[in-house]
């Protein structure tokens, strides 16, 4: 592996919004560079720096996760709502003018039953690539697995079962009683919604991984 693909897979476990991933960069690239220089093999360093995810997290670990707060989300997910309805609510529309009152019906149905499948994969797919959705990036929030790294495929999908299984509202209620103000399956996905610009503090500082002692 080269230097450039090690740190490449370390950015790739740091939400895209978490503040100094340039200066992450700078300085893993400047410790490998400079104990490779001193004539340490790349293997060598690359294997004392250790597994990716791992000093991704050890970096994350220094920059606080804000809870979101609970008016922003209910801002955020009626943002995500609004947008799918819009975007099914075209064609339905234009589909129930053109059509026979004996099958407007059906149309109807099947506009409910887009909204709902397309809301889910559109969060899903929103969650897992980007950390945000319409909703979420206009709020200020993004999803992070607890320790503050990009959530995974199978994450966003727990997070989005209660809509399937008809328990939202209990689900949501979790927050009101959680210190992170966590739902339900975001416990159990082990994911929460945080701010975004409060990622940012100044005393932050990104400093160059050591190499164990032997």
């Amino acid at each position: 592996m080269t230097a450039q693909a090690y740190i490449d897979r370390v950015l790739a476990h740091l939400p895209q919004a978490t503040p100094l991933r340039t200066q992450i960069a700078v300085e893993l690239r400047g410790s490998i560079d400079e104990r490779v220089a001193h004539g340490e093999p790349l293997a060598d360093v690359l294997g004392q720096l250790g597994d990716p995810l791992i000093l991704a997290e050890s970096y994350l670990a220094a920059v606080p996760l804000v809870p979101a707060p609970l008016g922003l989300r209910v801002w955020a997910k009626m943002i995500d709502v609004l947008a799918v309805v819009a975007v099914v609510a075209i064609p339905a529309a234009v589909a129930f003018v053109l059509l026979e009152q004996p099958f407007r019906f059906f149309a109807a149905a099947e506009a409910i039953i887009l909204a709902i499948v397309g809301y889910a994969g559109y969060t899903i797919l929103a969650e897992w690539t980007r950390g945000q959705t319409i909703g979420k990036r206009m709020a200020g929030l993004h999803v992070v697995r607890e320790s503050g790294a990009p959530i995974t495929l199978g994450q966003a999908v727990v997070r989005l079962l209660p809509l399937f299984l008809q328990i939202a509202w209990i689900d949501a209620l979790a927050i009101l009683f959680t210190d992170r103000r966590q739902r339900l399956f975001e416990l159990l996905s082990k994911t929460r919604v945080v701010c975004t610009g409060a990622q940012e503090p100044a005393t932050v500082e990104v400093t160059a991984v050591e190499p164990a002692e032997t």
